[in-house]
């Protein structure tokens, strides 16, 4: 296609938004609240599994050794451990170790009681090494290679805290995808609506235009920039509202909330729209040209 006639089917795009500015205007309203409610559930959603994520990290698997090991022994069933692909860090828990944070949770600082047991440590064999995975959904399996292990007596797991998680982490997923879809159809559809009426108003145009020769590449392509025009318009929007307000909400809950902010890590709005950004971006100019192609190739047979 020439340059020229490239100028010419960009304006002419913008001409048929103009032409139909009610129907526009409805389209990029309808494309900005559908983007506006996609930004806004992501934004939900990963403060939501950065919780989750949270949490998980303080769910681990703790893993004890026969008893006579030798640290050369435990170091190995160590070196096997993290080898591991579900692991994400572990943690060597000494006998001492652990009989030191036993007296610190059971004691409350009762030392009389607790210099009792100064020359035998009733935990002598309760070294062990703390795992914490990479997904807790791993769990079940990490546990049954961990149980195979020589030299291993005992593996503790949290199969409560592990089945909600996952669980949870599921359910967030399902209503994501389903949002998501639900969204893009009603974007998709009012776009489809847009575009119709600018075929019906340049029906007899069309006609013409198809019978003296014209290629259906240079009649679809002013459809075409409508559309994307429409969705990066309709993109834009909701974006620039969305950093605003993420930005002003976080502000106000750690100035009125400080005990909130203290408790939840709340995701930096860079990493929500590093994300977020491309996503909609390519959503909305995708929606439009996909739209308006679908569309148009209705009414190209004369």
């Amino acid at each position: 296609m020439k340059i020229s006639s490239i100028f010419y089917n960009i304006k002419q795009g913008f001409k048929n938004i103009w032409r139909n500015k009610m129907f526009s205007m409805a389209s990029i309203a309808t494309m900005a609240a559908c983007i506006f409610l996609l930004g806004l559930f992501y934004s939900i959603g990963a403060n939501f599994r950065g919780m989750v994520k949270d949490a998980e990290s303080s769910v681990s698997v703790t893993v004890f050794f026969n008893e006579g090991l030798t640290q050369d022994q435990i170091d190995a069933i160590g070196a096997k451990i993290k080898a591991r692909p579900e692991v994400d860090k572990m943690v060597y828990v000494s006998a001492d170790e652990a009989w030191a944070e036993y007296q610190k949770e059971y004691f409350k600082g009762d030392s009389e009681a607790a210099e009792t047991f100064k020359d035998d440590n009733p935990m002598a064999n309760s070294a062990n090494y703390q795992v914490y995975l990479k997904d807790v959904s791993q769990q079940e399996k990490f546990v049954n290679y961990a149980q195979k292990l020589d030299g291993v007596r005992k593996v503790n797991q949290s199969k409560a805290a592990a089945r909600t998680l996952t669980d949870f982490n599921r359910l967030l997923t399902l209503i994501s995808v389903a949002v998501i879809a639900i969204l893009i159809a009603v974007a998709a559809f009012l776009i489809s609506n847009t575009i119709t009426v600018g075929v019906s108003v340049r029906k007899d145009e069309i006609a013409i235009m198809k019978l003296i020769g014209a290629k259906d590449s240079f009649v679809r392509a002013p459809f075409v920039v409508e559309g994307v025009v429409i969705g990066l318009i309709g993109s834009l929007i909701p974006l620039t509202i969305l950093w605003f307000l993420y930005q002003k909400i976080l502000a106000y809950i750690s100035n009125r909330f400080t005990f909130l902010s203290n408790l939840v890590d709340f995701v930096p709005e860079k990493e929500i729209f590093h994300f977020l950004l491309p996503i909609a971006l390519l959503l909305g100019v995708g929606i439009g040209y996909i739209g308006s192609r679908v569309t148009l190739k209705r009414h190209l047979k004369v």
